[in-house]
């Protein structure tokens, strides 16, 4: 158990999932799937209302207005704006949350979890205080990215023989790292992925309705103009349908890309921040002693004893033989 009168940092009290206290936190800087789906529906809902409710009032006074509402009010593009809008929300929830614990983590960058005097070295003896040290300042040094790399290499420095090993530790933590930052984007990519195909979706359903209406115009009779007007209704009406929800799905899918560009951007700005930090904080304290290293001291130790030993030897003859001469 910590003491939490020494603690920095708390995840459980201020991670941003945990705060809400509705869903355990992700792992490091992956948001909850039920929060994020929760609060898509949520905002999803909220969309549709403004539109239906807000909007179209603000459309029948301002007909330039109806740009922003017929597209998406359009019952005949409902089936596909609904999947789309939701999709598009949970991507802005996922990465809105993701920079929010991104930005959490990188507080652990602040924390001296190793003592930084010139003359400090780090060692087996010295491990355990660091490792006590960490657990004084957060609550659990595993649900930090940074924290959890360096704990699992000195956990593990009592095992290893060298600089060398301890280093490899902290780069093959690294590469998980990266690795779990890039599996963390992989359902947003498919959400991504997923707007422009139902955009099509709607493009086709929109294009064969139309077909089919202008099939009955061609069918109806040439002398009743009301229902020829009527037909060709239905036929723009299908086009409007294939091109609005192409246009919508484009427009989502883009925002999303550049969204997801530059929440990439910060978080490999954040990797290279926890690379630098374990080089000048833990690799550049390392002092683990090689057994070549001791066996080098060892045989250096005893030829130096050997020449201290003739040196003595020899100041015992010379003495000898000037007291024999005198």
């Amino acid at each position: 158990m910590n003491d939490t009168s020494y603690l920095t940092l708390s995840w459980t009290k201020q991670d941003p999932e945990n705060k809400l206290g509705l869903f355990r936190g992700g792992q490091f800087t992956s948001p909850s799937n039920n929060l994020t789906f929760i609060l898509a529906l949520l905002f999803s809902g909220l969309f549709f209302a403004f539109e239906f409710f807000a909007m179209k009032a603000i459309a029948n006074k301002w007909a330039v207005m109806s740009i922003f509402v017929d597209p998406i009010t359009r019952t005949a593009n409902l089936p596909v704006i609904i999947p789309i809008v939701i999709l598009f929300f949970w991507c802005l929830c996922i990465l809105f949350i993701k920079g929010r614990k991104i930005k959490f983590q990188q507080r652990a960058l602040s924390l001296a979890t190793v003592p930084q005097q010139v003359d400090f070295v780090l060692n087996e003896e010295s491990t355990a205080t660091v490792l006590q040290r960490m657990n004084m300042l957060v609550d659990s040094p595993r649900h930090f990215m940074l924290l959890n790399r360096v704990e699992r290499a000195l956990s593990n420095l009592k095992n290893v023989g060298g600089i060398s090993d301890v280093s490899s530790i902290l780069s093959s933590q690294a590469d998980n790292d990266e690795s779990f930052v890039t599996s963390s984007y992989l359902k947003i990519q498919g959400f991504v992925w997923a707007i422009p195909v139902l955009g099509f979706i709607g493009t086709v359903l929109g294009l064969s309705q139309a077909i089919g209406n202008f099939a009955g115009t061609l069918q109806a009779d040439t002398a009743d103009i009301s229902a020829i007007k009527s037909n060709l209704t239905n036929v723009t009406g299908g086009l409007a349908t294939a091109f609005e929800t192409t246009l919508i799905a484009l427009v989502a899918s883009l925002l999303v890309q550049l969204y997801l560009t530059r929440m990439q951007e910060k978080e490999n700005k954040f990797l290279d921040d926890c690379n630098d930090y374990c080089h000048s904080h833990v690799t550049s304290k390392l002092r683990v002693a090689q057994p070549q290293d001791a066996y080098a001291q060892y045989y250096y130790a005893q030829q130096q004893a050997a020449q201290q030993q003739a040196a003595q030897q020899q100041a015992a003859q010379q003495q000898a033989a000037q007291q024999q001469q005198q």
